[in-house]
Protein backbone atom coordinates (compact mmCIF):
# COMPACT_ATOMS: atom_id res chain seq x y z
CA UNK A 1 0.00 0.00 0.00
CA UNK A 2 2.84 2.37 0.85
CA UNK A 3 4.44 1.66 -2.53
CA UNK A 4 1.18 2.50 -4.28
CA UNK A 5 0.87 5.73 -2.32
CA UNK A 6 4.39 6.77 -3.26
CA UNK A 7 3.64 6.03 -6.93
CA UNK A 8 0.52 8.20 -6.75
CA UNK A 9 2.51 10.92 -5.00
CA UNK A 10 5.16 10.74 -7.72
CA UNK A 11 2.44 11.01 -10.40
CA UNK A 12 0.87 13.95 -8.54
CA UNK A 13 4.28 15.62 -8.38
CA UNK A 14 4.71 15.21 -12.15
CA UNK A 15 1.21 16.61 -12.74
CA UNK A 16 1.85 19.61 -10.47
CA UNK A 17 5.21 20.25 -12.11
CA UNK A 18 3.66 20.18 -15.60
CA UNK A 19 0.81 22.45 -14.51
CA UNK A 20 3.29 24.82 -12.89
CA UNK A 21 5.35 24.95 -16.09
CA UNK A 22 2.17 25.73 -18.03
CA UNK A 23 1.26 28.60 -15.66
CA UNK A 24 4.77 30.06 -15.86
CA UNK A 25 4.80 29.81 -19.65
CA UNK A 26 1.39 31.47 -19.97
CA UNK A 27 2.38 34.23 -17.57
CA UNK A 28 5.68 35.07 -19.24
CA UNK A 29 4.24 34.68 -22.75
CA UNK A 30 1.52 37.22 -22.02
CA UNK A 31 3.65 39.56 -19.91
CA UNK A 32 6.51 39.76 -22.35
CA UNK A 33 5.75 37.51 -25.32
CA UNK A 34 5.67 40.25 -27.94
CA UNK A 35 8.80 41.86 -26.48
CA UNK A 36 10.74 38.63 -26.83
CA UNK A 37 9.40 37.98 -30.34
CA UNK A 38 10.59 41.41 -31.43
CA UNK A 39 13.88 40.84 -29.60
CA UNK A 40 14.35 37.57 -31.49
CA UNK A 41 13.61 39.26 -34.82
CA UNK A 42 16.14 42.02 -34.15
CA UNK A 43 18.98 39.86 -32.86
CA UNK A 44 18.86 37.05 -35.42
CA UNK A 45 20.84 38.83 -38.15
CA UNK A 46 23.78 36.45 -37.68
CA UNK A 47 24.39 33.00 -36.22
CA UNK A 48 25.95 34.20 -32.96
CA UNK A 49 23.09 36.64 -32.39
CA UNK A 50 20.54 33.94 -33.17
CA UNK A 51 22.10 31.48 -30.71
CA UNK A 52 22.36 34.19 -28.04
CA UNK A 53 18.77 35.28 -28.65
CA UNK A 54 17.50 31.70 -28.42
CA UNK A 55 19.39 31.12 -25.17
CA UNK A 56 18.29 34.39 -23.54
CA UNK A 57 14.61 34.09 -24.49
CA UNK A 58 14.44 30.44 -23.41
CA UNK A 59 16.24 31.19 -20.15
CA UNK A 60 13.54 33.73 -19.32
CA UNK A 61 10.48 31.96 -20.76
CA UNK A 62 11.77 28.60 -19.46
CA UNK A 63 10.46 26.51 -22.32
CA UNK A 64 12.65 25.50 -25.24
CA UNK A 65 9.60 23.84 -26.82
CA UNK A 66 7.63 27.10 -26.72
CA UNK A 67 10.52 29.03 -28.25
CA UNK A 68 11.06 26.32 -30.88
CA UNK A 69 7.37 26.36 -31.84
CA UNK A 70 7.47 30.17 -31.99
CA UNK A 71 10.50 29.95 -34.27
CA UNK A 72 8.76 27.29 -36.36
CA UNK A 73 5.82 29.67 -36.89
CA UNK A 74 8.18 32.48 -37.95
CA UNK A 75 10.05 30.18 -40.34
CA UNK A 76 6.80 29.01 -41.91
CA UNK A 77 5.85 32.65 -42.36
CA UNK A 78 9.20 33.59 -43.90
CA UNK A 79 10.28 35.88 -41.06
CA UNK A 80 13.39 33.83 -40.19
CA UNK A 81 15.70 32.06 -42.58
CA UNK A 82 16.13 28.35 -41.99
CA UNK A 83 19.75 28.84 -40.93
CA UNK A 84 18.89 31.43 -38.29
CA UNK A 85 16.00 29.31 -37.03
CA UNK A 86 18.34 26.36 -36.48
CA UNK A 87 20.78 28.65 -34.66
CA UNK A 88 17.98 29.91 -32.38
CA UNK A 89 17.00 26.32 -31.55
CA UNK A 90 20.62 25.51 -30.66
CA UNK A 91 20.59 28.48 -28.29
CA UNK A 92 17.17 27.51 -26.90
CA UNK A 93 18.45 24.05 -25.96
CA UNK A 94 21.22 25.69 -23.93
CA UNK A 95 18.91 28.30 -22.40
CA UNK A 96 16.50 25.70 -21.03
CA UNK A 97 19.22 24.31 -18.75
CA UNK A 98 18.82 27.37 -16.52
CA UNK A 99 15.65 25.74 -15.17
CA UNK A 100 17.69 22.65 -14.27
CA UNK A 101 20.17 24.80 -12.33
CA UNK A 102 17.33 26.43 -10.37
CA UNK A 103 15.78 23.05 -9.53
CA UNK A 104 19.13 21.51 -8.56
CA UNK A 105 20.11 24.42 -6.30
CA UNK A 106 16.90 25.87 -4.87
CA UNK A 107 14.90 22.64 -5.03
CA UNK A 108 17.38 20.43 -3.22
CA UNK A 109 19.64 22.84 -1.35
CA UNK A 110 17.03 24.99 0.41
CA UNK A 111 13.85 24.51 2.39
CA UNK A 112 11.27 24.36 -0.42
CA UNK A 113 8.37 25.38 1.82
CA UNK A 114 9.97 28.76 2.53
CA UNK A 115 9.89 29.52 -1.22
CA UNK A 116 6.82 27.70 -2.48
CA UNK A 117 4.05 28.29 0.04
CA UNK A 118 4.29 32.11 0.22
CA UNK A 119 4.37 32.28 -3.60
CA UNK A 120 1.20 30.17 -3.90
CA UNK A 121 -0.52 32.15 -1.14
CA UNK A 122 0.31 35.54 -2.71
CA UNK A 123 -0.53 34.32 -6.20
CA UNK A 124 -3.91 32.99 -5.09
CA UNK A 125 -4.87 36.20 -3.26
CA UNK A 126 -3.83 38.41 -6.20
CA UNK A 127 -5.74 36.24 -8.66
CA UNK A 128 -8.98 36.42 -6.66
CA UNK A 129 -8.74 40.10 -5.75
CA UNK A 130 -7.44 41.50 -9.06
CA UNK A 131 -8.43 38.91 -11.69
CA UNK A 132 -10.01 41.62 -13.88
CA UNK A 133 -6.64 43.28 -14.36
CA UNK A 134 -4.69 41.33 -16.97
CA UNK A 135 -1.18 42.22 -15.80
CA UNK A 136 -1.95 41.26 -12.19
CA UNK A 137 -3.63 38.08 -13.42
CA UNK A 138 -0.50 36.94 -15.25
CA UNK A 139 1.73 37.91 -12.33
CA UNK A 140 -0.53 35.69 -10.21
CA UNK A 141 -0.08 32.86 -12.70
CA UNK A 142 3.66 33.25 -12.43
CA UNK A 143 3.64 33.18 -8.62
CA UNK A 144 1.29 30.18 -8.53
CA UNK A 145 3.39 28.39 -11.13
CA UNK A 146 6.63 29.17 -9.33
CA UNK A 147 5.27 27.86 -6.02
CA UNK A 148 3.55 24.78 -7.46
CA UNK A 149 6.68 23.87 -9.41
CA UNK A 150 8.64 23.43 -6.19
CA UNK A 151 5.72 21.74 -4.41
CA UNK A 152 5.54 19.26 -7.28
CA UNK A 153 9.29 18.78 -7.02
CA UNK A 154 8.89 18.14 -3.29
CA UNK A 155 6.29 15.44 -4.02
CA UNK A 156 8.64 13.76 -6.51
CA UNK A 157 11.57 13.98 -4.09
CA UNK A 158 9.76 12.46 -1.10
CA UNK A 159 8.12 9.79 -3.29
CA UNK A 160 11.53 8.76 -4.58
CA UNK A 161 12.96 8.66 -1.05
CA UNK A 162 10.11 6.38 0.05
CA UNK A 163 10.62 4.10 -2.93
CA UNK A 164 14.33 3.77 -2.16
CA UNK A 165 13.50 2.66 1.40
CA UNK A 166 10.95 0.05 0.23
CA UNK A 167 12.52 -1.15 -3.01
CA UNK A 168 15.95 -2.46 -3.95
CA UNK A 169 17.21 -0.56 -6.98
CA UNK A 170 20.69 -2.07 -6.91
CA UNK A 171 19.71 -4.92 -9.26
CA UNK A 172 19.14 -2.34 -12.02
CA UNK A 173 22.64 -0.93 -11.69
CA UNK A 174 24.03 -3.67 -13.91
CA UNK A 175 21.78 -2.66 -16.84
CA UNK A 176 23.57 -1.13 -19.82
CA UNK A 177 23.48 2.67 -20.14
CA UNK A 178 21.50 2.46 -23.36
CA UNK A 179 18.47 1.24 -21.35
CA UNK A 180 18.52 4.46 -19.31
CA UNK A 181 19.02 6.43 -22.53
CA UNK A 182 15.79 5.02 -23.97
CA UNK A 183 14.09 5.52 -20.61
CA UNK A 184 14.87 9.24 -20.78
CA UNK A 185 13.61 9.39 -24.37
CA UNK A 186 10.32 7.64 -23.52
CA UNK A 187 9.63 9.71 -20.38
CA UNK A 188 10.23 12.97 -22.26
CA UNK A 189 8.18 11.82 -25.24
CA UNK A 190 5.22 11.08 -22.92
CA UNK A 191 5.36 14.18 -20.69
CA UNK A 192 6.63 16.46 -23.51
CA UNK A 193 8.95 18.33 -21.19
CA UNK A 194 12.68 17.78 -20.69
CA UNK A 195 12.38 19.89 -17.53
CA UNK A 196 10.09 17.28 -15.96
CA UNK A 197 12.49 14.50 -16.95
CA UNK A 198 15.36 16.44 -15.38
CA UNK A 199 13.36 17.03 -12.18
CA UNK A 200 12.47 13.33 -11.96
CA UNK A 201 16.07 12.32 -12.59
CA UNK A 202 17.39 14.76 -10.00
CA UNK A 203 14.88 13.40 -7.47
CA UNK A 204 15.92 9.80 -8.17
CA UNK A 205 19.60 10.75 -7.99
CA UNK A 206 19.09 12.67 -4.75
CA UNK A 207 17.26 9.71 -3.20
CA UNK A 208 19.97 7.25 -4.26
CA UNK A 209 17.71 5.28 -6.60
CA UNK A 210 20.18 5.75 -9.47
CA UNK A 211 23.81 6.78 -9.74
CA UNK A 212 25.42 9.60 -11.71
CA UNK A 213 26.12 7.69 -14.99
CA UNK A 214 22.52 6.34 -15.06
CA UNK A 215 21.15 9.84 -14.49
CA UNK A 216 23.36 11.27 -17.24
CA UNK A 217 22.11 8.64 -19.70
CA UNK A 218 18.47 9.49 -18.85
CA UNK A 219 19.10 13.21 -19.35
CA UNK A 220 20.86 12.47 -22.63
CA UNK A 221 17.84 10.50 -23.83
CA UNK A 222 15.56 13.41 -22.98
CA UNK A 223 17.43 15.58 -25.49
CA UNK A 224 15.95 13.56 -28.36
CA UNK A 225 12.58 13.13 -26.66
CA UNK A 226 11.91 16.87 -26.88
CA UNK A 227 11.98 16.74 -30.70
CA UNK A 228 8.55 15.10 -30.85
CA UNK A 229 6.69 18.32 -30.01
CA UNK A 230 8.39 20.38 -32.73
CA UNK A 231 7.90 17.47 -35.15
CA UNK A 232 4.15 17.55 -34.47
CA UNK A 233 4.20 21.34 -34.87
CA UNK A 234 5.63 20.96 -38.38
CA UNK A 235 2.97 18.54 -39.61
CA UNK A 236 0.82 20.25 -42.22
CA UNK A 237 3.27 23.16 -42.43
CA UNK A 238 5.22 24.35 -45.43
CA UNK A 239 8.57 22.90 -46.49
CA UNK A 240 10.60 25.37 -44.42
CA UNK A 241 8.89 24.27 -41.20
CA UNK A 242 9.41 20.60 -42.08
CA UNK A 243 13.08 21.18 -42.86
CA UNK A 244 13.66 22.98 -39.54
CA UNK A 245 11.90 20.17 -37.67
CA UNK A 246 14.08 17.62 -39.48
CA UNK A 247 17.16 19.69 -38.68
CA UNK A 248 16.21 19.77 -35.00
CA UNK A 249 15.80 15.97 -34.97
CA UNK A 250 19.17 15.47 -36.66
CA UNK A 251 20.80 17.93 -34.22
CA UNK A 252 19.62 15.94 -31.24
CA UNK A 253 20.27 12.49 -32.70
CA UNK A 254 23.86 13.37 -33.63
CA UNK A 255 24.42 15.04 -30.26
CA UNK A 256 22.96 12.05 -28.40
CA UNK A 257 25.08 9.54 -30.32
CA UNK A 258 28.33 11.49 -29.86
CA UNK A 259 27.69 12.25 -26.18
CA UNK A 260 26.70 8.62 -25.51
CA UNK A 261 29.85 7.28 -27.17
CA UNK A 262 31.98 9.61 -25.03
CA UNK A 263 29.79 9.43 -21.92
CA UNK A 264 32.48 8.12 -19.57
CA UNK A 265 35.13 10.69 -20.59
CA UNK A 266 32.59 13.52 -20.27
CA UNK A 267 31.60 12.36 -16.78
CA UNK A 268 35.25 12.08 -15.79
CA UNK A 269 35.79 15.62 -17.07
CA UNK A 270 33.03 16.83 -14.75
CA UNK A 271 34.02 14.85 -11.64
CA UNK A 272 37.82 14.86 -11.94
CA UNK A 273 38.83 17.88 -14.03
CA UNK A 274 36.05 20.26 -12.96
CA UNK A 275 36.22 18.60 -9.51
CA UNK A 276 32.41 18.62 -9.07
CA UNK A 277 31.62 16.10 -6.33
CA UNK A 278 27.95 16.99 -5.85
CA UNK A 279 26.11 14.62 -8.22
CA UNK A 280 23.12 17.00 -8.59
CA UNK A 281 25.33 19.87 -9.70
CA UNK A 282 27.29 17.42 -11.82
CA UNK A 283 24.13 16.33 -13.66
CA UNK A 284 23.02 19.88 -14.59
CA UNK A 285 26.62 20.65 -15.58
CA UNK A 286 26.45 17.62 -17.88
CA UNK A 287 23.20 18.92 -19.41
CA UNK A 288 24.67 22.39 -20.04
CA UNK A 289 27.93 20.91 -21.33
CA UNK A 290 26.37 18.69 -24.01
CA UNK A 291 24.17 21.53 -25.27
CA UNK A 292 27.24 23.75 -25.43
CA UNK A 293 28.93 20.92 -27.30
CA UNK A 294 26.09 20.92 -29.84
CA UNK A 295 26.69 24.62 -30.54
CA UNK A 296 30.43 24.08 -30.98
CA UNK A 297 29.84 21.10 -33.30
CA UNK A 298 27.12 22.55 -35.51
CA UNK A 299 27.81 26.31 -35.64
CA UNK A 300 30.71 26.13 -38.14
CA UNK A 301 28.65 23.91 -40.45
CA UNK A 302 25.26 25.64 -40.33
CA UNK A 303 25.50 26.84 -43.94
CA UNK A 304 26.34 23.35 -45.21
CA UNK A 305 23.71 21.79 -42.95
CA UNK A 306 21.07 24.20 -44.28
CA UNK A 307 21.93 23.30 -47.87
CA UNK A 308 21.71 19.62 -46.94
CA UNK A 309 18.21 20.10 -45.48
CA UNK A 310 17.07 21.89 -48.64
CA UNK A 311 17.28 18.55 -50.45
CA UNK A 312 14.31 17.31 -48.47
CA UNK A 313 10.61 17.99 -49.13
CA UNK A 314 9.26 19.56 -52.29
CA UNK A 315 7.56 22.93 -52.18
CA UNK A 316 4.02 22.43 -53.50
CA UNK A 317 2.52 25.37 -51.65
CA UNK A 318 0.20 27.38 -53.93
CA UNK A 319 -0.42 30.19 -51.47
CA UNK A 320 0.55 33.72 -52.48
CA UNK A 321 1.00 34.76 -48.85
CA UNK A 322 4.56 35.33 -47.70
CA UNK A 323 3.96 35.38 -43.93
CA UNK A 324 0.46 34.25 -42.93
CA UNK A 325 0.20 31.15 -45.10
CA UNK A 326 0.87 28.80 -42.18
CA UNK A 327 0.45 31.15 -39.23
CA UNK A 328 -1.65 29.93 -36.31
CA UNK A 329 -4.34 32.18 -34.84
CA UNK A 330 -3.90 30.30 -31.56
CA UNK A 331 -0.90 32.60 -31.03
CA UNK A 332 -2.75 35.92 -31.61
CA UNK A 333 0.21 38.23 -30.96
CA UNK A 334 2.47 36.27 -33.29
CA UNK A 335 -0.35 36.11 -35.85
CA UNK A 336 -0.80 39.90 -35.62
CA UNK A 337 2.94 40.45 -36.18
CA UNK A 338 2.78 38.24 -39.26
CA UNK A 339 -0.41 39.91 -40.48
CA UNK A 340 1.34 43.28 -40.23
CA UNK A 341 4.26 41.96 -42.27
CA UNK A 342 1.93 40.45 -44.85
CA UNK A 343 0.05 43.70 -45.28
CA UNK A 344 3.29 45.65 -45.68
CA UNK A 345 4.44 43.11 -48.28
CA UNK A 346 1.12 43.51 -50.12
CA UNK A 347 1.35 47.33 -50.15
CA UNK A 348 4.98 47.10 -51.32
CA UNK A 349 4.08 44.82 -54.25
CA UNK A 350 1.10 47.01 -55.10
CA UNK A 351 3.44 49.98 -55.51
CA UNK A 352 5.71 47.96 -57.80
CA UNK A 353 2.71 46.85 -59.90
CA UNK A 354 1.48 50.42 -60.34
CA UNK A 355 4.90 51.79 -61.23
CA UNK A 356 5.55 49.03 -63.74
CA UNK A 357 2.38 49.99 -65.62
CA UNK A 358 4.05 53.38 -66.10
CA UNK A 359 7.15 51.56 -67.42
CA UNK A 360 9.12 52.88 -64.45
CA UNK A 361 12.40 51.26 -63.45
CA UNK A 362 11.60 49.71 -60.05
CA UNK A 363 15.02 48.12 -59.44
CA UNK A 364 15.73 50.46 -56.51
CA UNK A 365 12.50 49.35 -54.84
CA UNK A 366 13.28 45.71 -55.55
CA UNK A 367 16.54 45.97 -53.62
CA UNK A 368 14.71 45.35 -50.32
CA UNK A 369 16.46 42.10 -49.42
CA UNK A 370 13.60 40.33 -47.60
CA UNK A 371 10.92 41.04 -50.20
CA UNK A 372 13.36 40.45 -53.06
CA UNK A 373 13.95 36.88 -51.86
CA UNK A 374 10.23 36.25 -51.35
CA UNK A 375 9.29 37.63 -54.77
CA UNK A 376 12.05 35.58 -56.37
CA UNK A 377 10.67 32.42 -54.74
CA UNK A 378 7.17 33.28 -55.95
CA UNK A 379 8.39 34.31 -59.45
CA UNK A 380 6.61 37.64 -59.04
CA UNK A 381 8.88 39.62 -61.35
CA UNK A 382 8.66 37.08 -64.16
CA UNK A 383 4.85 37.21 -64.23
CA UNK A 384 2.90 39.13 -66.85
CA UNK A 385 0.85 42.20 -65.94
CA UNK A 386 -2.33 40.10 -65.82
CA UNK A 387 -0.64 37.40 -63.71
CA UNK A 388 0.68 39.98 -61.26
CA UNK A 389 -2.79 41.47 -60.93
CA UNK A 390 -4.28 38.02 -60.24
CA UNK A 391 -1.46 37.40 -57.73
CA UNK A 392 -2.35 40.59 -55.85
CA UNK A 393 -6.05 39.75 -55.93
CA UNK A 394 -5.41 36.30 -54.51
CA UNK A 395 -3.09 37.72 -51.86
CA UNK A 396 -5.71 40.24 -50.79
CA UNK A 397 -8.23 37.40 -50.56
CA UNK A 398 -5.91 35.45 -48.28
CA UNK A 399 -5.34 38.57 -46.18
CA UNK A 400 -9.10 39.12 -45.85
CA UNK A 401 -9.69 35.46 -44.93
CA UNK A 402 -6.96 35.56 -42.28
CA UNK A 403 -8.38 38.81 -40.91
CA UNK A 404 -11.79 37.18 -40.39
CA UNK A 405 -10.17 34.34 -38.43
CA UNK A 406 -7.91 36.61 -36.39
CA UNK A 407 -10.36 39.34 -35.40
CA UNK A 408 -12.20 37.07 -32.93
CA UNK A 409 -8.92 36.09 -31.23
CA UNK A 410 -7.34 39.53 -30.87
CA UNK A 411 -7.74 41.39 -27.59
CA UNK A 412 -9.57 44.71 -27.63
CA UNK A 413 -6.41 46.81 -27.30
CA UNK A 414 -5.15 45.41 -30.62
CA UNK A 415 -8.44 45.61 -32.55
CA UNK A 416 -7.67 49.13 -33.73
CA UNK A 417 -4.34 48.11 -35.23
CA UNK A 418 -5.92 45.07 -36.89
CA UNK A 419 -8.60 47.26 -38.48
CA UNK A 420 -5.95 49.71 -39.69
CA UNK A 421 -4.04 46.90 -41.36
CA UNK A 422 -7.05 45.50 -43.20
CA UNK A 423 -7.96 49.05 -44.25
CA UNK A 424 -4.43 49.45 -45.66
CA UNK A 425 -4.95 46.31 -47.71
CA UNK A 426 -8.28 47.54 -49.08
CA UNK A 427 -6.86 50.95 -49.99
CA UNK A 428 -3.85 49.38 -51.66
CA UNK A 429 -6.04 47.09 -53.79
CA UNK A 430 -8.25 50.06 -54.69
CA UNK A 431 -5.12 51.88 -55.90
CA UNK A 432 -4.07 48.90 -58.00
CA UNK A 433 -7.54 48.54 -59.51
CA UNK A 434 -7.66 52.23 -60.44
CA UNK A 435 -4.28 52.05 -62.23
CA UNK A 436 -5.20 48.83 -64.01
CA UNK A 437 -8.44 50.42 -65.24
CA UNK A 438 -6.48 53.19 -66.98
CA UNK A 439 -3.91 50.82 -68.49
CA UNK A 440 -5.21 51.54 -71.99
CA UNK A 441 -5.11 55.30 -71.26
CA UNK A 442 -1.47 54.99 -70.13
CA UNK A 443 -0.58 53.17 -73.34
CA UNK A 444 -2.47 55.73 -75.44
CA UNK A 445 -0.87 58.76 -73.82
CA UNK A 446 2.68 57.37 -73.57
CA UNK A 447 2.76 56.55 -77.30
CA UNK A 448 0.94 59.64 -78.52
CA UNK A 449 2.53 61.83 -81.21
CA UNK A 450 0.64 64.85 -79.86
CA UNK A 451 2.73 66.88 -77.48
CA UNK A 452 -0.22 67.93 -75.30
CA UNK A 453 -1.05 64.29 -74.56
CA UNK A 454 2.51 63.01 -74.27
CA UNK A 455 3.71 65.88 -72.05
CA UNK A 456 0.66 65.47 -69.83
CA UNK A 457 1.57 61.78 -69.33
CA UNK A 458 5.29 62.48 -68.68
CA UNK A 459 4.42 65.09 -66.05
CA UNK A 460 2.16 62.66 -64.19
CA UNK A 461 4.62 59.80 -64.53
CA UNK A 462 7.36 61.85 -62.82
CA UNK A 463 5.01 63.05 -60.07
CA UNK A 464 3.82 59.50 -59.44
CA UNK A 465 7.37 58.13 -59.34
CA UNK A 466 8.42 60.77 -56.81
CA UNK A 467 5.35 60.05 -54.70
CA UNK A 468 5.85 56.27 -54.73
CA UNK A 469 9.56 56.36 -53.95
CA UNK A 470 8.76 58.65 -51.01
CA UNK A 471 5.91 56.40 -49.83
CA UNK A 472 8.10 53.32 -50.14
CA UNK A 473 10.74 54.95 -47.93
CA UNK A 474 8.10 55.78 -45.31
CA UNK A 475 6.65 52.26 -45.47
CA UNK A 476 9.96 50.48 -44.91
CA UNK A 477 11.75 52.84 -42.52
CA UNK A 478 11.84 52.05 -38.80
CA UNK A 479 11.72 55.68 -37.64
CA UNK A 480 8.39 57.22 -36.72
CA UNK A 481 6.63 59.04 -39.57
CA UNK A 482 5.19 62.47 -38.81
CA UNK A 483 1.57 63.36 -39.47
CA UNK A 484 2.70 66.58 -41.14
CA UNK A 485 4.87 64.72 -43.67
CA UNK A 486 1.91 62.63 -44.82
CA UNK A 487 -0.34 65.67 -44.94
CA UNK A 488 2.23 67.45 -47.11
CA UNK A 489 2.24 64.49 -49.51
CA UNK A 490 -1.54 64.53 -49.64
CA UNK A 491 -1.59 68.25 -50.36
CA UNK A 492 0.87 67.65 -53.21
CA UNK A 493 -1.44 65.00 -54.67
CA UNK A 494 -4.40 67.39 -54.46
CA UNK A 495 -2.46 70.32 -55.95
CA UNK A 496 -0.99 68.23 -58.73
CA UNK A 497 -4.45 67.00 -59.71
CA UNK A 498 -5.90 70.52 -59.80
CA UNK A 499 -2.94 72.25 -61.45
CA UNK A 500 -2.55 69.53 -64.10
CA UNK A 501 -6.22 69.80 -64.98
CA UNK A 502 -6.13 73.61 -65.17
CA UNK A 503 -2.94 73.58 -67.26
CA UNK A 504 -4.48 71.10 -69.65
CA UNK A 505 -7.58 73.25 -70.14
CA UNK A 506 -5.35 76.26 -70.81
CA UNK A 507 -3.28 74.36 -73.38
CA UNK A 508 -6.36 72.75 -74.96
CA UNK A 509 -7.70 76.20 -75.78
CA UNK A 510 -4.64 76.86 -77.93
CA UNK A 511 -4.09 73.39 -79.44
CA UNK A 512 -6.07 71.17 -81.73
CA UNK A 513 -7.34 68.18 -79.73
CA UNK A 514 -10.16 65.77 -80.38
CA UNK A 515 -13.06 65.33 -77.97
CA UNK A 516 -12.17 61.68 -77.37
CA UNK A 517 -8.61 62.64 -76.44
CA UNK A 518 -9.90 65.15 -73.90
CA UNK A 519 -12.04 62.42 -72.34
CA UNK A 520 -9.00 60.11 -72.16
CA UNK A 521 -6.87 62.76 -70.45
CA UNK A 522 -9.54 63.81 -67.95
CA UNK A 523 -10.34 60.18 -67.10
CA UNK A 524 -6.63 59.39 -66.70
CA UNK A 525 -6.12 62.40 -64.44
CA UNK A 526 -9.08 61.53 -62.20
CA UNK A 527 -8.27 57.80 -61.86
CA UNK A 528 -4.59 58.49 -61.17
CA UNK A 529 -5.62 61.02 -58.50
CA UNK A 530 -7.89 58.38 -56.94
CA UNK A 531 -5.15 55.74 -57.09
CA UNK A 532 -2.47 57.95 -55.56
CA UNK A 533 -4.81 58.99 -52.77
CA UNK A 534 -5.64 55.35 -52.04
CA UNK A 535 -1.97 54.37 -51.92
CA UNK A 536 -1.21 57.24 -49.56
CA UNK A 537 -4.10 56.13 -47.35
CA UNK A 538 -2.71 52.57 -47.35
CA UNK A 539 0.70 53.78 -46.18
CA UNK A 540 -0.96 56.11 -43.68
CA UNK A 541 -2.65 53.14 -41.99
CA UNK A 542 0.71 51.36 -41.78
CA UNK A 543 2.78 54.18 -40.28
CA UNK A 544 0.42 56.25 -38.10
CA UNK A 545 -1.13 55.19 -34.82
CA UNK A 546 -4.89 54.77 -34.56
CA UNK A 547 -5.71 58.27 -33.30
CA UNK A 548 -3.52 60.03 -35.87
CA UNK A 549 -4.97 57.88 -38.65
CA UNK A 550 -8.52 58.78 -37.61
CA UNK A 551 -7.63 62.47 -37.54
CA UNK A 552 -6.06 62.15 -41.00
CA UNK A 553 -9.31 60.67 -42.28
CA UNK A 554 -11.08 63.94 -41.46
CA UNK A 555 -9.12 65.82 -44.15
CA UNK A 556 -11.45 66.56 -47.13
CA UNK A 557 -10.45 64.23 -49.94
CA UNK A 558 -13.04 64.34 -52.68
CA UNK A 559 -12.41 66.27 -55.87
CA UNK A 560 -13.76 65.81 -59.40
Amino acid sequence: METLNSIFKLAAGIGLFLFAMYLIEEALKNLSGRTFKLFLQRITKNNIGAITGGAVVTAVLQSSSMVSLMVLAFVGAGVFTMKNALAIILGANLGTTLDSWLVATLGFKTNIEIIAYPAVCLGGFLLILFRNRKTIEYISYFLLGFGLLFIGLSFMKTAMETQVQNFNFSEYAAMPSIVFLFMGFLITMVVQSSSVTMALTLSALHAGAIDFPMAAAIVLGSETGTTIKILLGAIGGNVSKKRVALGNILFNIVLTVIAFLFLKPILLLITDVFNIKDSLIGLVTFSSLINLLAIVLFLPFLDLFTKFLERFFKDSDGSTAAFIGHASINEPETALDLFRRETKYFVYNSMIFNLELFKTDTSSLQSHSEYKIINKDKNFFSKTKEEKYEFLKQLQGEIQAFYLKLRSKIQNEHQGELNQLISAGRSSMHSVKSIKDIGSNISNLSHSSKDIKYNFFIHHKKETENLYFHLNTLLLQENKVSFEELQSLFDNIQNNYSSALNNFYTEAQQASIENLDMTTIINFNRELFTSNKAMLMAVKEMVLDEKQAEFFNEIPKYKT
